[in-house]
């Protein structure tokens, strides 16, 4: 009798294990996503920002990207170009990353954009601007969720000529984001019969502007345009007005000069015009829903990084959900995202023919610690995307 049972036994056993491995083996691997991102430093907070929303974004979809839960990889970037291919290199060749998503800085994206066109790898950009990721170092598997250096810059030449100014100065850093920010204002501005008198640099991440303040008060233009984010702009915008310009010549800049660091720039930045694809009291249903789910994670307002952020783990999602889950097809991928309207807290935006975003630039003024939406300078602004062979 028991070498009867013995068959049945043991088939029971063998059918019960396959349909307790059968769930384990139908469950997909997880996406390895690699944030290469600045956690200290300048643009520190910048960092933190878009994290944060990117694993907003991911948590209101359960964990799950299209159909896969994710697995997280971090480097500190620490917004330092020279090291920017070896840290893109662990992620891809150490972690195996499926998906890099960075940076900040215009030349830390450069490089990861050149590996990951030498790889084969994805890559969303969530904020460095540098024109030439969308342009002459644009592919298939290359995205972005922010804006180029081009568009905040253009439409502040756009408004700052309709304002009657005829004789600018600029000043920036010497770096791919300040440099291209400018020269898109300039486009715009001479477009319009502007003249930029003098474009006023110093090396990033420098923060001495006395002498320059004192170049500005001498040339005396009828306004000046600038480009400056994270720490460095808290203390620009300060020295300005501490010298007694803000009240003799106007200060306008592309949004980041006043995005993040209200609280810390207090008075010195109360009225203060920028340009950006997103702003405060924006009275839009999808940005109120985001803002306030924003405040409950994390305890603090969202600004645009956390936008920028949010809408990276949102085009990923778009992407793998086109393709099941198999990031591998990439021309699939690239297809779904080029037709879809990504519904975003800044509004509704599309992708451009470079995988930049088409999107309404806003004009915005300071009003105590807001950044309040006063307008849109540029309706559904396109970079050009010069360069791109895609």
């Amino acid at each position: 009798m028991t070498t009867r049972r013995t068959p049945l036994i043991l088939g029971a056993l063998a059918a019960a294990f396959a349909f307790a491995g059968a769930p384990a083996w139908a469950q997909p691997a997880k996406l390895k996503v690699g944030l290469m991102l600045p956690y200290t430093g300048t643009f520190a907070a910048l960092g933190t920002a878009i994290e944060n929303g990117f694993r907003l974004y991911v948590a209101e979809q359960g964990g799950k990207l299209g159909g896969r839960e994710i697995e997280w990889f971090k480097v500190d970037d620490e917004s330092d170009p020279s090291k920017a291919t070896d840290n893109a290199n662990k992620l891809i060749k150490r972690d195996n990353v499926d998906v890099l998503v960075g940076s900040v800085h215009s030349g830390v994206a450069m490089a990861m954009a050149r590996v990951a066109r030498d790889s084969g790898t994805m890559l969303i950009v969530p904020n460095a601007g540098a024109d030439a990721v969308t342009g002459p170092m644009c592919a298939q598997h290359i995205f972005r969720s922010s804006f180029s250096n081009w568009q905040p810059g253009y439409a502040m030449g756009e408004v700052m000529a309709k304002k009657g100014h005829k004789k600018v100065v600029t000043i920036t850093w010497k770096y791919a984001a300040g440099d291209e920010s400018v020269k898109g204002f300039r486009e715009a501005f001479e477009k319009q019969g502007g003249q930029v008198v003098k474009d006023l640099s110093l090396p990033f991440p420098g923060v001495e502007f006395q002498a320059l303040l004192t170049e500005i008060a001498s040339l005396k233009p009828d306004a000046v345009y600038t480009f400056f984010a994270g720490g460095g702009a808290v203390k620009f915008v300060k020295d300005y007005a501490a010298a007694g310009l803000k009240a003799s010549i106007p200060l306008y800049g592309a949004g980041f000069l006043t995005d993040g660091t209200l609280q810390a720039q207090g008075a010195a930045a109360d009225g203060l015009l920028t340009t950006l694809h997103y702003g405060d009291s924006l009275d839009k249903p999808r940005d109120k829903d985001f803002r306030l789910a924003y405040v409950k994670a994390y305890k603090l307002q969202p600004d645009v990084y956390a936008v920028q952020g949010y809408d990276a783990a949102q085009m990923l999602g778009i992407g793998l959900a086109a393709v099941k889950g198999d990031i591998g097809k990439k021309a699939e991928f690239a297809a779904a995202l080029e037709k879809a309207r990504i519904d975003s807290p800044r509004g509704a935006f599309s992708l451009g023919k470079t995988h930049n975003p088409v999107q309404d630039i806003y004009l915005r003024q300071v009003v105590g610690q807001e950044n309040k939406v006063i307008g849109v300078a540029s309706k559904a602004l396109a970079d050009p995307g010069r360069g791109c062979r895609m």
